[in-house]
Formats: structure tokens, C-alpha cells, sequence
């Protein structure tokens, strides 16, 4: 049997015949004496499978990078898991797709994945709590697992590919959604109601057990319902787990019997900065700034959307609009440090340095592991020549993001602006090696070795990046071939 391509190749593609012949001669005769499936997925098989797509969704870039949003949605989850017994296999991770689809899923192994198209829909903590804690206990009664057993007809590729179809929806990309299209026929990747009901039923549990109130769960399933009837769109969450007029019911009578006593719609706060975040990070800021625009139209102080619109002014370079609507929301929140260090950005990017230091420097003291606010006043100190102070800020910044080329650059000029030419040199060569110039890289580390002590542990470091950017021999190159010896 021919495995289906896709664009997830894996040393865990195998065959039927191949999962046969390696896992199920000698067990065969013991699983049909039990009746048991010899296809069943073990714990590692699981968390093999859910890596592996997880580690192609992130190369892919498919997944939300903010460092903020993604804490923000594994506090919740990893709240969640500790009311859960069932959690042993498998180590969960929480992660945004970056898909405008109204959608949440859960791989096995413990992934589970919610787009921010729903989070954008989502009205409270408590609904986003419900999600994922519905998805959690689709991992932990191992629904997906158990229809690839019962299946017997597919591959454990085949069934990542499906599973990315599943989580990317419409933006998967051409080969995975033919992957999911013809493996439709041998795995419909799609809970069954009782997978619902089930997963429901434990999801509630856990909700309420964690401190949120339960009908976040039942609000979210009534938005996403209206959110069909005025769109005409069937958001895509339908389509993976059906029976949504069941479900209202079903999780409405929990809370008129099992679950009465009412719990909080927020335990951590702070949901409307993370959609903001979210809508931020899109490239066309059209539907952003109508959003935005749209709450202010309903609350000339809503501080989330005087933020949004700020930020979307400041990039636009339209900094006198942006100021008045930091100024409105400062007035409101004087201590809030996203809207501090957009204020500090915008009047650095016009050139009014003392104004982005006064900004930034309140913005540091209430977070000195912000990344964006260390750079940005690092820079204005650049600027007032204060370079100690910058230098400082930006070997801060370093311990964080200890690879990125832009940082070498800031203090190979900072380092230079001391007076210590050796590490200036060296940052500057780390710079160019990661651009991929070794020629000016090599002359840079070349340099910062006339600078430095023979014995520091620097000009040791920097010989072994010499020696690494020295042009390795080609074993096949004439010159290198071993002399065969004359005839006699």
C-alpha cells in the first residue's frame, strides 16, 4: 500500500504492511485472542506525532510568536491541567495559530492549537478557559487515537498530514488539503457526537474545578452560533466537532443541574490586550483600525482601542494623531506600560529623544524584561552619546535574545563608542558571520584580536570562530585525492 505525499516527510512514515511486519507478527496472535486492535497508538507514538506537526507548523511560521499572547493562553491551560488526573503521557503545549478561521483543535500528544480567529471572537477569559479545556479532554480520552486504531487503513504520516488540514483549515496549502481530501475515505477526522458529549462533560469539569464560571463554555457555542446566522459563514470549529445544537443543550443542562454555583469569568485578566496584540500583528491593519474605531464609536474611553489606533497611527507616521490618543489613554491608565512605550517609540521615531527617555524609563520601571522598551531606550541612550547606559541596557537585552544580528550591530557600535575596540570588533564580526559575510567577519574578529589579552577567555573564543570560518577542504578536489602509487 502506497503511503499519500505530503509535505511532512518523517522516519515514522510507515506503511501498513511495514507497521505489520515491525510491530505485529509476534503480537498478533495475542491481540486477537484479546481483541484488541495491533494498530494502536502508544503514548510515544502519540507525542512523536504531535511534535513532528508542531515543529513543522512553527517552521512554516504558522504559529503566533508573541512572547505576551502565548503566555497568556498557556497560563490558562496549564491552570486548567492542574485539575486534571489524566494527564501522565503527555507534556501540553498551547499555541496560536496565525488564522483568521474561527477554530481550535487538539493533536495527540497533548498540542492543542486555537487560531486567533477565535480568540478575537472570544468575549471573556472564562470562554477562552471553556476551549481548552474542551480540547484538553479530547487528548486526554485520546479521541483522535482511537479512530486512527479503529481505521486500519492509514499511515501515521497520512494522519499528521490530515491533522495539519485540521489545524490550518483553508491555509494549509495545496498538499495537505489533498492529503485530507483523499484520506476522507479511511479517516473522517471529525468527533463523533459521543467524543463531544465526553469531552464536554470532562471540559465542564474541569472548568469549574479550575475556578471559571461554566457557562463560558455554553456563551462561546451561542456567539459562534449567532456569528453563522449573520454571516452565513459556518465557522470551521462546526465543521470538526458537529452537533453544535446538541452540545448548547447538553452543556445547558449541566449548568441548570451539575454545575449551579457560578465561578469567575476572569482569573488572570487581560483579555482585550492580547486581541489587540493579535490584531496588531496583522499586515493589512484595515480591519484593525475599523475595529478600533468602531469600539471607540461605542466608548470614546475604551483604553485597548485608543491603544490599537495609537499604534496604528504611530506606524503610519501619522505621530501628532497618535500622541492625542496615547495622551487620552495615559489620562485614563497612567500606569499602563504598552501604552507608555508606544508613546516612547513614537517620539523616538520623530527624533525627540529627551521625550522617548522620559516615556521608556517609566515604562522600565515597571517591566525591565520588556524587550521592545530595553531596545528602544538602549537606543535613545545611543543617541544622547550616553553609551555606558546603553551598553548596559543592551547586554540586558542580550541574555534574551542572544542570536539576533541586529543586537551585535548595536554593540559593535556601542562597544566602539567606550573606547573597546576588541569587543566592538568582535560583535561586528558576529554580525557579518550572521549575515553570511565570512570574508569581512574574519577581518573583523581578525581585528578584535590586536585588542585583547592572549589569555582572556574572549580572544580564545574568537579563534575558534576563525578556524570555524576557514573554507573546509573538498574531499573530492584533485588536490586532496590520495596519490595512487606508479605502475612498475
Amino acid at each position: 500500500m502506497k503511503t499519500h505525499p505530503f509535505p511532512f516527510k518523517s522516519d515514522r512514515s510507515i506503511t501498513i504492511a511495514s507497521f505489520l511486519t515491525r510491530f505485529c507478527l509476534i503480537p498478533l496472535l495475542i491481540s486477537l485472542w484479546i481483541g484488541q486492535s495491533c494498530f494502536a497508538l502508544s503514548p510515544e507514538d502519540e507525542r512523536n506525532i504531535g511534535k513532528e506537526l508542531y515543529d513543522k507548523l512553527r517552521k512554516q511560521n504558522q504559529l503566533i510568536e508573541d512572547t505576551r499572547v502565548n503566555a497568556y493562553v498557556s497560563q490558562i491551560g496549564q491552570k486548567i491541567l492542574q485539575q486534571s488526573t489524566q494527564t501522565r503521557y503527555y507534556d501540553f503545549h498551547f499555541s496560536v495559530v496565525n488564522n483568521s478561521a474561527i477554530n481550535a483543535f487538539a493533536t495527540p500528544g497533548g498540542y492543542v492549537y486555537i487560531n486567533k480567529g477565535l480568540i478575537d471572537l472570544i468575549e471573556s477569559e472564562s470562554e477562552l478557559a471553556g476551549v481548552l479545556a474542551h480540547e484538553i479532554s479530547h487528548v486526554t480520552c485520546r479521541h483522535i487515537a482511537q479512530q486512527y486504531e479503529k481505521s486500519k487503513k492509514i499511515s501515521m504520516a497520512t494522519l499528521a498530514a490530515i491533522l495539519a488540514g485540521a489545524v490550518l483549515g483553508g491555509a494549509g496549502g495545496g498538499d495537505v488539503a489533498m492529503v485530507s481530501i483523499a484520506a476522507a475515505g479511511t479517516l473522517q477526522l471529525k468527533y463523533s457526537r459521543e467524543n463531544e458529549e465526553e469531552a464536554d462533560r470532562m471540559g465542564m469539569q474541569l472548568l469549574t474545578a479550575t475556578g471559571y464560571d461554566g457557562a463560558g463554555m455554553l456563551n462561546l457555542l451561542k456567539i459562534m452560533k449567532s456569528f453563522e446566522f449573520y454571516s452565513k459563514t459556518i465557522p470551521s470549529y462546526f465543521l470538526t466537532h458537529p452537533g453544535t445544537d446538541e452540545r448548547i443543550r447538553y452543556i445547558d443542562g449541566l449548568l441548570q443541574t451539575r454545575y449551579k454555583s457560578r465561578g469567575s469569568m476572569a482569573i488572570f485578566g487581560g483579555l482585550p490586550r492580547i486581541q489587540t496584540l493579535l490584531l496588531l500583528s496583522e499586515k493589512d491593519t484595515d480591519a484593525a483600525q475599523a475595529k478600533f474605531e468602531a469600539l471607540l464609536k461605542k466608548d470614546p474611553d475604551h483604553i485597548d482601542a485608543l491603544y490599537g489606533l495609537g499604534m496604528i497611527r504611530s506606524r503610519s507616521g501619522r505621530t501628532s494623531d497618535a500622541m492625542q490618543l496615547f495622551t487620552r489613554a495615559l489620562a485614563l491608565a497612567p500606569d499602563d506600560i504598552d501604552i507608555l512605550r508606544g508613546t516612547g517609540i513614537a517620539y523616538f521615531n520623530v527624533g525627540n529623544i529627551p521625550q522617548a527617555v522620559d516615556y521608556l524609563r517609566k515604562a522600565y520601571a515597571l517591566d525591565d524584561h520588556d524587550e521592545q522598551t530595553i531596545l528602544y531606550l538602549a537606543r535613545s541612550y545611543e543617541e544622547t552619546s550616553d553609551a555606558k547606559t546603553a551598553l548596559r541596557l543592551y547586554l540586558d537585552l542580550l541574555k534574551v535574545k542572544p542570536d539576533d544580528p541586529n543586537l551585535f550591530y548595536r554593540l559593535g557600535m556601542t562597544y566602539g563608542m567606550v573606547g573597546k575596540q576588541g569587543e566592538s570588533h568582535y560583535y561586528f564580526g558576529l554580525f557579518n558571520k550572521k549575515k553570511e559575510k565570512h570574508e569581512t567577519a574574519t577581518y573583523h574578529f581578525k581585528e578584535a584580536l590586536k585588542y585583547l589579552p592572549t589569555d582572556s577567555e574572549l580572544y580564545g573564543t574568537i579563534q575558534r570562530a576563525i578556524e570555524d570560518l576557514k573554507p573546509k577542504p573538498n574531499p573530492f578536489d584533485d588536490d586532496h585525492r590520495r596519490t595512487k602509487p606508479k605502475s612498475s
